[in-house]
């Protein structure tokens, strides 16, 4: 799936973004950060592996949940300074990419149940 393999190098970007953060930060925003990108990824291969389509739409939901709250700890992450706003503006044009397939994914789901 093209939305998967888009959320996974989105995490793995996170983490090379938040390796330049500083130690103070490890329990707080880095963390964070990460977290809510990997969840991206795991959601919708949860998804996928449940049978009942239903189940995959609510699984895709929290992985957009998920994705939301990434775009807010970027955008302060940029604000307080813990990451240039570049970097931050290519993690968000990612994360925005990867809203747009999983919306899409959710209606063409739903037509099909």
């Amino acid at each position: 799936m093209l939305v998967w393999k888009a959320a996974v190098e989105l995490a793995v970007a996170c983490y090379g973004a938040t390796k330049a953060f500083p130690p103070s930060e490890i329990y707080g925003m880095s963390s964070q950060i990460r977290r809510s990108s990997t969840s991206i990824a795991a959601n919708i291969a949860e998804g996928h592996g449940r049978k009942n389509t239903g189940s995959f739409i609510q699984v895709l939901r929290v992985a957009q949940g998920s994705l939301k709250e990434l775009e807010t700890h970027l955008i302060l992450a940029g604000r307080v300074g813990l990451m240039p706003e570049n970097a931050m503006n290519v993690l968000l044009r990612d994360a925005d990419e990867i809203g747009r397939m999983l919306r899409s994914m959710v209606r063409s789901l739903q037509k099909r149940s």
